[in-house]
Order: C-alpha cells, then sequence, then structure tokens
C-alpha cells in the first residue's frame, strides 16, 4: 500500500505540516445541564463559550479542562446534525479538531495524502474547516480549522447557565444573545 490513495485509511505526512496542534476533543451528550455540571464541579472545568446553532440544530458549550479543551455538544431536535448519530451510538466521543495554517492549503495536503476530504466550508476566515470520515480515521471524525479567532479564553459577555436557557446563539461563529431571551 502507498500513501497516495491506493488504500483510503493510509495517508502521507504532507497533511502533518498543516497542523499547529490539537484544539479540542468533542463529545456528543443527552444533557448539556448534567453534562456541564459534572465537567466544571467534578473534572475542574472552566467554561469558555457556547450557544445555540439554530441552523444545525446543537447547543454547544467550550471547556478548558486541565491539558485540553473540550467542546459538548447536545442536540436540540431530532433532525439535528448530530442526532442520528447520538441514535446510533449513543453519547460519547463525537470528533477531534485539529487546528491548521490554511484550509485550502490543507485540502490539498490531505488529497495528496491520499485522503479526501469532506464538507469543506471557507466561507468565513472565523472558522474553516473540512473533515476526514470516520470511515478513513478508524472511527473517529476528524475536523480541521483555520480560525482568526481566540477560542481558549473565557467569556465575559455571557454564563454557562445564559447558554443552557437557550439565551445565546451562534451566528457566524459569534456568540450572540438571542432578541427573545435577553440576558438579565
Amino acid at each position: 500500500m502507498s500513501s497516495t490513495g491506493d488504500d483510503p485509511t493510509v495517508c502521507g505526512g504532507r497533511t502533518a505540516e498543516r497542523i499547529t496542534k490539537v484544539d479540542h476533543v468533542a463529545f456528543a451528550v443527552s444533557s448539556m445541564a448534567e453534562a456541564a455540571t459534572f465537567f466544571r464541579d467534578v473534572i475542574g472545568g472552566t467554561f469558555l463559550c457556547g450557544g445555540d446553532n439554530d441552523e444545525t440544530g446543537i447547543r454547544l458549550t467550550h471547556w478548558m479542562l486541565p491539558g485540553f479543551k473540550l467542546e459538548l455538544m447536545q442536540p436540540l431536535r431530532s433532525d439535528s446534525l448530530i442526532s442520528e448519530a447520538m441514535r446510533r451510538r449513543g453519547p460519547g466521543f463525537h470528533h477531534m479538531t485539529f487546528l491548521v495554517d490554511d484550509i485550502p492549503r490543507t485540502v490539498e495536503a490531505l488529497r495528496t495524502d491520499g485522503c479526501e476530504p469532506i464538507d469543506t466550508d471557507t466561507r468565513l476566515s472565523a472558522w474553516s474547516e473540512t473533515f476526514l470520515s470516520p470511515r478513513v480515521t478508524f472511527g473517529a471524525l476528524l475536523q480541521f480549522v483555520s480560525t482568526d479567532l481566540r477560542w481558549d479564553t473565557p467569556t465575559q459577555d455571557y454564563t454557562c447557565e445564559d447558554v443552557l436557557a437557550g439565551r445565546i446563539v451562534w451566528r457566524d461563529y459569534i456568540a450572540c444573545v438571542r432578541e427573545d431571551h435577553p440576558i438579565a
């Protein structure tokens, strides 16, 4: 087998040159409130940011844990982006995200390494992404992201409780207060 594409599970090393660090791992959860309590109170996580993505039907929270970042994802409706996966596999590990220097160059490197990226989106500099399917990565969805924003600093604009109450919504990767759910 070569690294040029004869076997879809074997990739070469050009992609590694694009990766700057592992950004986070993500878990799909049934109850954001229960998961937030566990990762805050038991594991010692610090809430970074979060909100509802009405387009994908997912509530997200990001947590700084000792040594790495965690994203929690809860489906808000039966047709959400993660609902089917949760029906099949239940809650748990969903994906791992790598920060890269440039998405178009990462896509090119992945293809050169014999891996075909999926769902590439480069519309916004705040969050450009591409993925490798779990079918070619030994069961784990891998996300590659380039961003011009910092995602590792706790927000001062709202709380985890605001996210849990549905008061925060993501619009173009910016957390916004819902007009119909103002923060007290």
